[in-house]
């Protein structure tokens, strides 16, 4: 690969990954989620289980907002690159769609977060919830945000 080609691929990548950030704001707090899925995506608690719950259920409402969400940020890669012409590869996008549909519906399951939270020493931040702060609630949009880094790169490098 010449310069030129490493420079087209990482202002790919900047801009693959900046389209997708701002798809993911958009999908998880403004059009990709209704009330209803937020509050039952990740059901049953852990208690709900032990005392006879369903452990499936909740799958509904969280694949119906994965689904919602991956619209939402389908459009906006497709309405960027009317006006952009980012060098997406079917396949890479496939990929990197396929790969966020499946680390989003497991992180937004929550017990995949708290799991980890608890096993890297933050079990405290876990349970945070005041001054207008939800660890829970960080942590998830920082793995999500992690794992749509992965994503921009499947795009711009498959």
């Amino acid at each position: 690969m010449n310069d030129i080609e490493q420079i087209g691929t990482v202002a790919a990548f900047g801009a693959v990954w900046a389209v997708l950030v701002v798809g993911h704001t958009l999908a998880d707090h403004v059009l990709g989620q209704t009330d209803h899925q937020a509050a039952n995506k990740a059901a049953p608690t852990p208690a709900e289980v032990a005392a006879g719950a369903d452990p499936r259920r909740g799958w509904r409402a969280c694949l119906a907002h994965v689904a919602q969400y991956h619209l939402v940020m389908a459009a906006v890669l497709a309405l960027v690159r009317l006006f952009i012409p980012l060098p997406l590869s079917p396949g890479g996008t496939a990929t990197a769609f396929a790969w966020s549909m499946a680390t989003h519906a497991w992180l937004d399951r929550r017990w995949p977060v708290r799991w980890l939270l608890r096993h890297v020493g933050s079990a405290a931040f876990a349970e945070l919830r005041s001054a207008g702060l939800n660890g829970m609630y960080l942590a998830d949009q920082a793995l999500h945000k992690g794992a749509l880094l992965v994503a921009a790169i499947l795009v711009t490098r498959l």
